[in-house]
């Protein structure tokens, strides 16, 4: 896991959400997580499989953010888990060890920890900078990326506010993937927007 990790905005348009994700794929987009917090299950469903649809014709995963039955309704690549979600080891063993199980840390090492240790595939901190989009406090530190990377052996992915420039001192420390939404779908130009981001990780 190495480079852009794109989380879909709430957009009800589903043309519009597969036209600005295909520019983000054009540009090196590395894996895309689908993350609809309004939309009920049916269209959360329809959505959901076009994407995956069209990051298998580009090779590159596609998971879900929280919703399990989702994830193995369409057979995505993998679940992402927020802190309130249901448990990394509960969603490891209903989806079983073939698929990406991602973790939200926030600026917890201990929270990373204890992902690595129930099954997580990687884990995700964050948010360093203000967003758009999410609203939280921005509390966690930029060193966390380091620490984690000496001590926990899985790929570790930040978030929150991200854009090509601040990320870079973050990818800088070790970081592996940077996820970002607004940077990216609402940018004049998405597929150059994802193709500052990939070029973080290249050289």
């Amino acid at each position: 896991m190495k480079g852009l990790y794109l989380v879909t905005p709430d957009w009800d348009d589903t043309r519009q959400l597969l036209e600005t994700t295909e520019l983000a794929l054009r540009g090196g987009a590395a894996l895309v997580q689908y993350r609809h917090k309004t939309f009920d299950a049916a269209l959360r469903r329809e959505q959901a499989e076009c994407l995956q649809d069209l990051c298998r014709s580009y090779g590159k995963p596609f998971i879900i953010n929280d919703h399990v039955d989702l994830c193995l309704m369409i057979n995505a690549d993998g679940i992402h888990v927020g802190g309130t979600d249901a448990g990394i080891a509960q969603v490891r063993a209903a989806v079983g060890q073939g698929k990406i199980v991602g973790a939200s840390c926030y600026g917890s090492l201990d929270l990373a920890r204890n992902a690595y240790r129930d099954g997580a595939s990687y884990v995700a901190f964050g948010g360093f900078y203000p967003s758009r989009v999410k609203k939280y406090e921005v509390t966690t530190q930029p060193e966390i990326v380091a620490r984690a990377k000496a001590e926990i052996p899985l790929p570790n992915v930040v978030i929150g506010g991200m854009t090509p420039a601040n990320a870079a001192p973050l990818v800088a420390q070790g970081c592996d993937m940077v996820a970002a939404i607004s940077s990216v779908y609402l940018a004049a130009d998405p597929q150059a927007a994802a193709l500052a981001f990939a070029a973080l990780f290249q050289g």
